[in-house]
């Protein structure tokens, strides 16, 4: 089991880091690459690009996003608590009791808990199960003593403030990892283990890195490509589930997705790459999903992308993984990277 990725993602994880808010996670991910001495930019918007030189200047360049889900402080009600405006598609039934911080503007950190508007038995009886979880039957409840809108103000909460919602982090022995925010952390550890496993190999094409920050919003990947990149492979998940073929204990390999079919020399390429090698892999079609392959399409870039990931089983909430599939996933990584751009890419 390689509990180097497993420790390397709960680091990630332990990192606030909701769409908007990369403060602390950029200069943590700029670290551990410039430790394997390949060149690294910040690029305007935020996002992290690294090049692994190779014999050609033509490349392969391989995203991941790092921000997450979240919230933010939306109104602060005459009653002392809060509602918030979701970062990304968060399912508002997930946050149900889920503990989180609020952030301060002076960077405080404000403990709180999520629940519903009617949330006790013994007061709102048949209707706490039977309330729809929206934006107007959530709360936010401050662990503090406030009972206003003013004494909340004191507290320096204001609307704007980002909320972290607690990710929960539990490794199990048996290899399996629960925790939010597997999207997409699980694969910035994935690509950090491919830059420490890469970083001193003579390889065919130039590999980019490129750690994005906006993409649960939709453009995270649409600027800051670089003309020689050829091919872009997201490295984001694959969303086992009802009527899927994907699996927590494979990599993922996406054939089409809501922006459309993903290039066909890529796919069987990477099929064949599993099977010579022996990496356990599974093909699927994702109906509600997009990646940073295709915000870079979208915006007029001229690229062959690829979608591949580990398995995240319940997207978007509190997800399941395994790190078997976090292996596969790096395996595939690493033999689509040596192996080079196909010849019919150059």
């Amino acid at each position: 089991m390689n509990n180097q990725m497993i420790e390397q993602l709960r680091e990630l994880i332990e990192i606030p880091s909701p769409t908007g808010y990369d403060r602390e996670i950029l200069p943590y991910i700029e670290g551990k690459i410039k430790e394997s001495g390949l060149e690294i930019w910040r690029l305007n918007k935020g996002a992290i690009l690294a090049k692994l030189p190779g014999q050609s200047e033509e490349a392969i360049l391989f995203s991941a996003h790092v921000d997450t889900l979240g919230a933010m402080v939306k109104e602060i009600k005459s009653n002392g608590r809060l509602k918030v405006s979701m970062l990304g598609g968060c399912p508002w039934i997930s946050l149900d009791a889920e503990n989180c911080l609020v952030r301060t503007a002076e960077d405080r950190r404000i403990s709180g808990t999520f629940q519903g508007t009617k949330p006790s038995v013994h007061i709102d009886g048949g209707d706490v199960s039977k309330t729809e979880r929206t934006q107007d039957t959530t709360e936010l409840i401050l662990d503090e003593k406030v009972e206003s809108k003013e004494d909340v103000e004191k507290l320096g909460i204001e609307v704007g403030d980002f909320v972290f919602v607690d990710p929960r982090f539990t490794a199990l022995p048996n290899g399996f990892i629960k925790t939010r925010y597997l999207d997409d952390k699980a694969s910035v550890a994935i690509l950090l283990e491919a830059i420490q496993a890469l970083k001193a190999e003579t390889l065919k094409n130039t590999l980019y890195f490129f750690i994005s920050t906006y993409e649960e919003v939709g453009h995270g990947a649409a600027a800051g490509v670089p003309s020689q990149v050829r091919e872009f492979i997201a490295v984001d998940m694959g969303a086992p589930g009802n009527g899927q073929n994907s699996s927590e204990f494979a990599v993922n390999i996406c054939a089409k997705d809501s922006s459309g079919p993903y290039d066909l020399d890529i796919k069987e390429r990477m099929v064949k790459l599993c099977k010579d090698q022996a990496i356990p892999y599974k093909v699927d079609i994702y109906t509600y999903y997009g990646s940073d392959a295709s915000a870079s399409l979208r915006a007029g870039h001229d690229l062959r992308t690829g979608l591949i990931g580990a398995g995240v089983f319940a997207s978007h909430g509190y997800e399941r993984t395994h790190i078997d599939s976090m292996q596969a996933t790096l395996d595939l990584v690493l033999a689509y990277a040596r192996a080079g751009l196909a010849p019919e890419s150059r």
